[in-house]
């Protein structure tokens, strides 16, 4: 809405910032499908994370997002213990912060800021650069005084693939309970975003994103007043009891399939409540059984890695958790601490508007601490990847549902003092860290070449034109060092559109010359 001419009665003190939190682009492991092949070779965007603060004169909180995969509870701890803040106050939903300041002088100085939540789970980091670019005219990506905020919602279950999975060989459907195909399994199954790659489907969907989050802000018109609170909990996940009870943390056979944005490797696939002798005895070999209580407690999950038995050097799971709600005014946030399904984030939110009636309940999802996924009990009996990575067993989001009731209880009667604290997580000490990055290999720069020469020069001068009518495919091999050796040929098979009468389609196969693949070039 446009500003009031007279200040309100109580206004808040609000203070905005945003901090590169770009990490080292080459070379390091990244954690998205556990494979130990992808590591990082280059950036696309720098990374950035966001601050807001509210101040209602007496109480304050601040909830910063930022453009990573998820936020460590060591990282959690030691942000509040930097600040000198109360773990009620401070969100993070997925982070680092900047200094920020704010004028206590009224006036209407502009629009700073905007913060907004979307249940999915890809390309805010796109959606915050298009807003922010869109506002700091003239400015460089990350600079200007507008900071635009994409935080993460329930978005367990979505995916930015919209196109859908389909059998790649084949064209047809993926079977739907076990995302695989007939013919190439669960690898020929594929989920593809609107793009031709991943870069042009970044591109559409953070800006469809972008151009929502500015409609939902230019037509905005309910203005936020009353009290700041926020509610904090630590809570042992490994045994809350209610109607259930939770379990020690275990991941299931179906986790290590993955989903069609991702499959995983051998022969695992989603939906499987049986296990596999196979991988179960290599498992009780290496590292092994799960205890009689754990299997039946997380049943029907067959258990791949029970990570609450296994604390070799640390524990592979937390059994600690945060559980917190922070409201401003008429809009409370729900920070959760993991992935909610797209139901489980619409059963939390029931459950916290018994106590806030007319309030807006916003999930925040990631945030704090990442404990996989938490789906419901009925999405857990059917053991898909989702339910595979409920590591607390199929009563997790009846526990959460219960602790979360219990502070917005809290906040809606000003009790929140008599909240007990709960169990503080361990702070491990640094000499029992350990670091899975491998030495750096020494660089070469090319022949005839010193770090730092332009290898191809851009033209100097580039014409925006249409398209040119000439249709080409690009194929590329990023040949992988499990890849056997020998002769190999690349083949692509496709159709074109002859421009005739009744545009026929006609079918083609392109076919390479042969190459080698080979251990050393000395091969002949």
């Amino acid at each position: 809405p446009s500003p009031s001419v007279n200040p309100p009665e109580n206004p808040y003190l609000i203070g905005v910032g945003r901090a590169d939190c770009t990490g080292p682009v080459a070379d390091l492991p990244m954690t998205g499908y556990a494979n130990t092949e992808q590591t990082v070779r280059g950036i696309h965007t720098r990374l950035f994370s966001r601050a807001f603060i509210v101040d209602d004169g007496s109480k304050r909180v601040v909830f910063i997002t930022a453009d990573i995969g998820m936020v460590s509870q060591r990282l959690r701890l030691e942000v509040a213990h930097t600040l000198f803040w109360v773990s009620s106050s401070v969100v993070m939903g997925k982070v680092y912060i900047k200094h920020f300041s704010y004028n206590s002088t009224w006036g209407f100085i502009g629009y700073v800021s905007a913060l907004s939540w979307f249940a999915v789970s890809d390309n805010l980091g796109y959606a915050s650069y298009a807003f922010e670019q869109e506002k700091n005219i003239g400015f460089l990506p990350g600079e200007g005084p507008f900071v635009a905020g994409f935080s993460s919602s329930n978005l367990g279950d979505s995916s930015p693939n919209i196109r859908g999975p389909v059998c790649v060989n084949t064209g047809e459907k993926c079977d739907y309970l076990n995302s695989s195909c007939p013919i190439g399994g669960k690898k020929a199954c594929i989920a593809f975003g609107p793009g031709e790659d991943v870069f042009e489907s970044t591109r559409i969907i953070g800006k469809n994103m972008s151009k929502k989050a500015k409609e939902l802000y230019s037509s905005a018109k309910q203005e936020l007043h009353g009290p700041v609170y926020g509610a904090h909990q630590w809570v042992n996940m490994t045994d809350e009891t209610h109607t259930g009870r939770t379990c020690k943390p275990a991941l299931g056979h179906s986790f290590a399939a993955g989903t069609t944005d991702g499959g995983g490797e051998f022969n695992f696939i989603q939906g499987d409540t049986d296990g596999d002798p196979f991988w179960d005895g290599i498992r009780d070999a290496v590292l092994g059984p799960p205890s009689n209580e754990t299997t039946a407690c997380h049943q029907p999950k067959p258990i791949l890695f029970s990570t609450g038995e296994m604390d070799s050097p640390l524990p592979w799971h937390p059994a600690t958790v945060d559980v917190q709600i922070i409201t401003i005014g008429s809009l409370a946030i729900v920070a959760v601490p993991g992935e909610f399904t797209t139901m489980s984030g619409r059963r939390i939110r029931e459950a916290v508007k018994e106590s806030f009636a007319n309030a807006v309940v916003v999930v925040a999802g990631l945030c704090n601490i990442y404990t996989h996924y938490i789906t419901t009990y009925e999405e857990y009996q059917i053991q898909r990847y989702e339910g595979a990575s409920t590591i607390y067993g199929p009563h997790t989001l009846s526990a959460y549902i219960q602790r979360y009731r219990g502070l917005a209880r809290a906040i809606a009667h000003e009790t929140i003092g008599e909240l007990p604290k709960g169990p503080e997580p361990p702070f491990f000490d640094e000499d029992k860290f350990f670091n899975q990055v491998k030495d750096p290999v020494a660089d070469v720069a090319s022949a005839d070449t010193t770090f730092g020469d332009v290898l191809q020069q851009v033209n100097p001068v580039y014409k925006v034109v249409g398209l040119a009518g000439r249709c080409q495919s690009k194929v590329e091999w990023h040949i992988p060092l499990t890849a056997q050796t020998g002769t190999y040929w690349i083949q692509h098979f496709g159709h074109y559109n002859q421009f005739t009468d009744n545009n026929t389609i006609t079918p083609y196969v392109g076919t390479s010359d042969a190459f080698k693949v080979t251990r050393s070039f000395y091969y002949y």
